[in-house]
């Protein structure tokens, strides 16, 4: 059967700020790796999109080695990453483009390996919202701090209702994130988002959720522990 909808999950990081000898995408969470529940999300969602992992070459065995042991069966497919997260982004896409898919209909999420509360319903709205007038849909929650722009010597406030906080899976229509991919990575682009928006600016937020956090931390594994345990 031909996929129009696709997930690019990116799971080649080291995760450093973690720390620890195994990058945390791996860490196990609830008795099963990070990444496993990440992908069960999708595979839960009603849009049921193809799942491509991206990981670093030294991970692949890992990766084999884990899902014997944990009989993790949902299917999935598995390309090599790149030095940086453009570079994994830029290799998924090359592997979607592969199976001669493309069309005007596909459509592309980007997600974070180490986004494994995602919800399902969450998912399916990405991708229902993501339409020609809406070639992007990005979640993004309201800040609920007060906020300062600048450095520590000189700042200023700003209007935290105009705030964001960005969260994946960012959701496209293939072909333009295909075509956005095609310039030069730059040291600006600190999500999808941010390559897609130098070559089309029709970008739509969509509301996120506070549950949705990116394990980045050794205390969020703790949070997201929590969360988990509460079935949320």
């Amino acid at each position: 059967m031909t996929s129009t909808h696709f997930v690019i999950i990116v799971a080649a990081g080291t995760g450093s700020r973690v720390g620890g000898a195994v990058p945390k995408q791996f860490r196990l969470l609830g008795g099963k790796p990070i990444l496993m529940h990440t992908i069960g999300q999708f595979a839960k969602s009603q849009t049921r999109p193809m799942i491509i992992v991206v990981l670093s070459e030294t991970m692949m065995n890992y990766w084999a080695n884990l899902c014997e042991e944990f009989d993790f069966s949902i299917p999935h497919s598995v390309c090599l990453g790149g030095a940086s997260r453009f570079q994994s982004v830029e290799r998924g896409l090359q592997w979607i483009a592969q199976t001669g898919e493309i069309d005007d209909h596909t459509k592309i999420a980007v997600h974070d390996g180490a986004r494994p509360l995602v919800t399902p319903t969450l998912i399916d709205e990405l991708f229902e919202s993501c339409q020609a007038g809406r070639p992007a849909v990005i979640p993004a929650t309201q800040s609920t701090s007060s906020v300062r722009l600048g450095l520590a010597h000189n700042s200023q406030s700003v209007d935290r209702d105009q705030v964001w906080l960005i969260q994946t899976p960012q959701v496209f229509l293939g072909q333009k994130l295909i075509a956005a991919y095609q310039q030069q990575e730059s040291s600006s682009f600190t999500d999808d988002a941010s390559v897609f928006e130098t070559q089309n600016k029709k970008l739509y937020l969509h509301p996120g959720d506070p549950s949705n956090i990116k394990i980045t931390h050794e205390s969020d594994i703790a949070i997201a522990q929590l969360l988990i345990a509460r079935n949320i």
